[in-house]
């Protein structure tokens, strides 16, 4: 039997918050009980909707650049990152590269994750 992807987890310093703006980036619900100090997105769902996102509270804040980060795609990039940054992202940096378009940027927190251009 191999392992599958239960969640991608994010240490953050409110909980319930990012969820919220994860939630809004995915337009999926945050599950049922989240508060302050933890917080899920998608945890309740079956199938194809894993994996899910948790987000931890922890004491300390963000000091250095992710190790591992999110790569969304979006059909209209421009359109998408718009929506994003009205949700709070911050943008870090705009790529071009080997055919591929994207864009960096930050949750709240200031947790990175880029998004691409869908290719045809």
């Amino acid at each position: 039997m191999s392992a599958t992807v239960y969640a991608v987890t994010f240490d953050c310093g409110n909980a319930a918050t990012l969820a919220g703006f994860w939630s809004g980036v995915l337009e999926r619900s945050i599950d049922p009980d989240a508060s302050e100090e933890f917080a899920s997105i998608g945890l309740q769902d079956a199938g194809p909707a894993r994996p899910g996102l948790m987000f931890n509270k922890v004491p300390e804040g963000k000091t250095a650049k992710n190790r591992v980060h999110l790569d969304l795609v979006a059909a209209t990039l421009d359109t998408e990152v718009d929506r994003l940054l009205a949700l709070g992202a911050h943008r870090l940096g705009d790529f071009d590269e080997g055919g591929a378009r994207w864009v960096t940027l930050a949750d709240p927190e200031g947790n990175e994750f880029d998004v691409l251009a869908e290719q045809p």
